[in-house]
């Protein structure tokens, strides 16, 4: 009943879209994922969630040769999880932290001024080479550095980091260049 599976087996389950091995993953890590999430802020739905999303990473590394054990399976779903979850925690600071900034001090919010930067913002991401904007993408929909380095196929965490500094450094260049945004700090004023 409580038999031990080894993980070249649960691998090529995960890799051959096996039911029994998917049940078996949920019956053994789905405790483990839920205790983690519930203890730092989550909610059980977000723990189905981050549950199927790290399956999902999981086999999308499995069936494109990037899984990498450098511990054993548990550790290291546990390790997707986490990276997964820390991931939409930050998605959800920034989300709170940018509210207040939306609105000025009569809590009106300015459309006009809104479209206006958002015009600028998009005029001058069009003007960034692709994998600039590809760095800023993955990094806005959530992707941990780690995730962008394998995307992208960098050299490690540091250089995503890195790549994303400069490309963020690249758009606020093109931004200050651009004439509507000097009106832009005008009207803000």
């Amino acid at each position: 009943m409580f038999k031990r599976v080894s993980d070249s087996k649960i691998i090529e389950g995960i890799r051959n879209q096996d039911d029994k091995t998917l049940n078996w993953l949920y019956d053994n890590y789905y405790q483990m994922v839920s205790k983690h999430i519930l203890k730092n802020n989550g909610s059980p739905d977000d723990v189905s969630d981050v549950f199927q999303d790290s399956v999902i990473v999981l086999y999308n590394q499995i069936t494109g040769d990037t899984l990498n054990l450098t511990t054993d399976l548990k550790g290291y779903f546990f390790g997707i999880v986490r990276n997964i979850w820390n991931s939409q925690l930050r998605k959800k600071r920034k989300t709170i932290e940018l509210e207040p900034d939306l609105m000025d001090e009569n809590n009106n919010p300015d459309e006009d001024n809104e479209r206006m930067f958002e015009r600028i913002i998009s005029r001058a991401f069009k003007q960034l080479k692709p994998d600039l904007q590809t760095v800023l993408n993955l990094f806005y929909e959530g992707f941990t550095y780690e995730e962008i380095a394998q995307r992208m196929n960098l050299k490690n965490e540091t250089y995503a980091r890195r790549k994303k500094y400069l490309s963020k450094e690249a758009l606020m260049k093109i931004v200050a260049k651009d004439p509507e945004y000097q009106e832009y700090l005008r009207y803000k004023k």
